[in-house]
């Protein structure tokens, strides 16, 4: 920076100008959000999304509807439209349309085949695989080879279903004897648990840091818990209701849509993960400086590069 004689300042020529949205990235409270929407951009957050949600469709809605149907016995006077009445919150008269879209659960024993879940199952792993090749994009790193990303996609996708399972089971378990608000906080934990480990499973070199992995099961939790379960049972009623004259083509179109909602919140979470693992691994890279060299004769420049890599 140079000062002229009346006290007036301008940049040097050979300082960098630092734009208005890289002074907010460098913001303790609002820098990670400005990187994390940055990083959602420059990896095609949306189209990552939208593709995110026509496998969410077509594999976790089918294993959801088939696995509610095991655990009721395939009974003839239940409907799986239950399940996600009392989850969304949907009232009088939309509940009666969801539960006349999916029938009974009795009309689903024929599908409970080892054939006819092993394609559900076998459908997920393209899904696993995408969401692999969305955390790499995300952490900005290298995929991993074909087959690695395979087993790994695998174990990823088990560790989903396990993890949604568990909320189900804690959610069914405590109703009517806990609160909502309870509930919720119960479903915090396999969720901080699943997007802490994803990195892990998923990206190259994200078992690095555990601490900071922290970082990345709070912003699943956030992102996951937070937003989009309770803005599943705030807004899908709102959805559901403007499909409502369609009948079981609406249910499934607000089904499709708020898949749309999922897939973008994940992509949302990986980034923030991403962005807040880099920003930790930066914060004690420079505190272990300052304690190494307490008279700053070390040079710092450079970290921020260095915690993207």
């Amino acid at each position: 920076m140079l000062i002229d004689v009346d006290g007036s300042s301008h940049a040097d020529a050979g300082e960098p100008v630092v734009g208005g949205v890289d002074r907010f990235e460098q913001m303790r409270g609002i820098g990670p959000l400005v990187s994390t929407g940055r990083r959602f951009f420059e990896i095609d957050g949306l189209d990552q999304g939208g593709l995110l949600a026509v496998e969410l469709f077509t594999t976790v809605i089918p294993i959801i509807v088939i696995g509610f149907s095991y655990f009721r016995g395939f009974a003839t006077h239940a409907s799986v439209g239950d399940l996600f009445i009392r989850q969304l919150g949907i009232d009088p008269p939309l509940d009666e349309t969801v539960r006349t879209a999916f029938g009974t659960t009795a009309q689903l024993r024929s599908v409970w085949t080892m054939a006819g879940l092993a394609g559900f199952l076998v459908w997920g792993i393209p899904m696993s695989i995408t969401v692999a090749r969305m955390f790499a994009l995300a952490w900005r790193r290298p995929q991993w080879a074909i087959l690695h990303r395979l087993w790994r996609g695998a174990v990823w996708f088990v560790l989903y279903l396990a993890t949604m399972l568990t909320g189900q089971r804690l959610s069914f378990e405590v109703d009517g004897r806990v609160s909502g608000v309870s509930v919720l906080a119960l479903s915090i934990i396999p969720s901080f648990v699943f997007w802490a480990a994803s990195p892990i499973i998923l990206v190259r070199g994200g078992a690095q840091g555990w601490r900071r992995l922290a970082y990345a099961g709070v912003a699943g939790v956030i992102v996951d818990v937070l937003v989009l379960r309770v803005g599943a049972r705030l807004l899908f009623p709102a959805l559901l209701g403007g499909w409502a004259g369609f009948g079981a083509i609406g249910v499934a179109m607000t089904l499709m849509t708020w898949c749309g909602v999922i897939g973008v919140g994940w992509v949302v979470a990986a980034c923030a993960g991403a962005v807040l693992w880099e920003r930790g691994r930066r914060t004690l890279t420079v505190a272990s400086l300052d304690a190494a060299d307490p008279a700053g004769a070390v040079d710092a420049a450079g970290l921020a590069g260095e915690a993207a890599t």
